[in-house]
């Protein structure tokens, strides 16, 4: 997805291929100079960032030529399917940032699919195969030789018609009878060899009730429903190349049926692929991702660190960083492996220009300024954001007690340490100039723990003042104000997965194994993906941020209140460092 500008020679570079196909078709006019596209989730789970990658161009297109993209739930397994997903789906769209035109299922046609299947068997089109999965499979043949025709493939009109009704009586088991499209069993095209375009499942549907035993497939779902919605470009991933020409047989084979064969190229729906999204150390199979929930290896869908768009929204992910990413690595007709750190130097640069700064300390070490009245408390003023000046500032306490990053100090200090450390100076920010002792520099516990520092400050050199310009040797340190620090949990996120490529290592555990995905998962999961740090501090403007506010722990990196927070218990997730290392 692409954001026109006003240059049309950069502009034309910039353009997808996807996006030079849509243009030339408008250009010659097909479809009447319409262009309608369509965002077809199965609402069998929640969207990935792999999904993002079709939304943005699914909406982007429409957008971007004039045209409309509706949303249309391929709800043909009612086995699977869910309104928990529906409406996470809506969400996660807009909160991506589109806008479908229309939602629509694939079950409003359940009845014009059953009609034109009927009208295929009249047709000697179609037929009713009562052979099982296994031997229906085995008749296929392969690629380098022809399949067998089924016993049932010249089955009398009026017989297939009759089992094909007894096939949504709700008598039927399921598996034994099928409605199969009749093409050709020597097709190159695997696909053309007699495809199955009804199975009988006996399971209400959340939408039309018991009213269907037999559901339309996929392959003759998908292209029909295009058509009927008045679909003229169907952009997909590369895994449909080889459905292509069956779309495109059963599209012409319903026009046929709807007496419209006028026109008939420039007036139908027209499938072009792209490239899946696929990211190292990732793994976006729902039927996966499923299968981290019900095994609790993650804590939900939303978990941070699933792949899921609630999952990257609840890190703290901004949906321009993924749309950003998105535009960055593009759309080919090729897959690749799209290395995770390019998504998260989007995210960083992103939230650079959003994110509120504030100071947290998650290691905590208490420093006494010695010569700091007691009883002193000061109203400093910080900036939100240096990247925006309209985000204006808040106010940060500071007094004679305050908290500082452990490794922040060190009691000898090694030879290119810029920290605090025994009669080294610092500045603290929007503070001013400390000096750790020298004679007395700090306290330890019986275990040798440093429990406090001492140090001295310069009360010329607070922010603002002439003396802030005087040069020291020591880095600039983020710190909180002992008595108004707010206390609060902060969890860190690493990588899920061990390895870069979790889908391809599994696959060669479970067949070096002979064993279940799961057993698979858990050998390459990894277990130090989530630390927990309960003793952190937050500076009380910090504790004041909801779920949905970007924050840059200074120094640290970009956080976010978690949906766990609340005022007595304080949660942040970490986003993204700020450093790629």
């Amino acid at each position: 997805m692409v954001t026109k500008d006003e240059n049309p020679i950069e502009e034309r570079k910039s353009l997808s291929f996807v996006e030079q196909i849509v243009e030339k078709d408008l250009a010659e006019g097909k479809n009447g100079g319409r262009l309608q596209t369509r965002f077809p989730p199965e609402p069998n789970g929640y969207l990935h960032i792999g999904h993002a990658k079709a939304i943005a161009m699914d909406f982007g297109v429409a957008e971007n030529y004039g045209g409309i993209c509706n949303l249309r739930f391929d709800d043909t397994n009612p086995q699977k399917e869910d309104t928990e997903y529906i409406e996470s789906i809506e969400h996660d769209i807009k909160w991506l940032g589109f806008k479908w035109a229309n939602v629509y299922y694939a079950s409003d046609y359940f009845q014009e699919l059953w009609d034109f299947a009927v009208w295929l068997i009249k047709q000697g089109r179609a037929y009713v195969d009562e052979q099982s999965a296994e031997v229906i499979a085995q008749q296929k043949g392969t690629t380098t030789s022809p399949g067998q025709n089924s016993p049932y493939r010249d089955r009398p009109v009026e017989e297939n018609l009759r089992l094909f009704e007894f096939m949504n009586s709700g008598e039927c088991q399921p598996g034994t009878l099928v409605l199969r499209a009749k093409i050709d069993m020597a097709h190159p095209n695997m696909l053309f060899r007699d495809p199955l375009i009804y199975r009988v499942l006996n399971i209400p549907h959340v939408k039309t009730g018991s009213k269907w035993n037999a559901y339309p497939m996929y392959d003759f779902t998908h292209g029909q429903c295009d058509y009927l919605e008045g679909v003229t470009h169907s952009l997909c991933t590369l895994e449909f190349v080889e459905h292509r020409p069956l779309y495109d047989l059963f599209v012409t084979w319903m026009k046929e049926w709807k007496g419209e064969t006028d026109n008939i190229e420039d007036n139908r729906p027209r499938q072009t692929e792209f490239n899946k999204l696929n990211l190292s150390y990732t793994l976006m199979s729902k039927r996966n991702l499923l299968a981290l929930v019900n095994e609790h290896l993650v804590s939900g869908w939303d978990d941070p660190r699933m792949p899921t768009i609630c999952g990257f929204r609840r890190r703290g992910y901004s949906p321009e960083s993924i749309l950003k990413f998105i535009k960055k690595i593009g759309y080919t007709t090729y897959d690749a492996l799209n290395e995770i750190q390019l998504l998260e130097s989007a995210v960083r640069d992103d939230l650079n220009g959003r994110a509120i700064r504030v100071s947290a300390v998650l290691d905590p070490v208490r420093v006494v300024i010695t010569n700091y009245p007691e009883g002193q408390i000061e109203q400093l003023t910080a900036i939100n954001n240096p990247e925006n000046e309209a985000d204006g500032t808040h106010t940060v306490e500071f007094g004679r007690e305050i908290w500082i990053e452990r490794d922040d100090f060190q009691t000898v200090a090694e030879k290119k340490f810029m920290r605090l450390a025994p009669g080294k100076e610092v500045r603290l920010k929007n503070a001013y100039i400390i000096k750790c002792d020298e004679e007395h520099p700090f306290d330890q516990d019986a275990d040798g723990r440093i429990t406090t520092i001492y140090c001295t400050y310069d009360s010329e050199t607070r922010s603002g003042m002439p003396g802030a310009n005087r040069k020291i040797k020591g880095k600039t340190l983020h710190w909180v104000s002992c008595a108004h620090a707010v206390k609060a949990e902060v969890r860190l996120y690493e990588r899920l997965w061990k390895v870069e490529n979790p889908r391809d290592d599994m696959a060669a555990i479970r067949e070096e194994q002979q064993c279940d995905a799961v057993t698979a998962m858990k050998q390459i999961i990894n277990p130090d993906s989530l630390h927990v740090l309960s003793e952190c501090y937050v500076e009380p403007f910090a504790a004041t941020m909801k779920p949905g506010q970007y924050l840059q722990f200074q120094r640290i990196g970009y956080f976010m209140a978690d949906l766990d927070s609340t005022p007595e218990h304080i949660v942040f997730n970490k986003t993204v460092g700020l450093k790629s290392f």
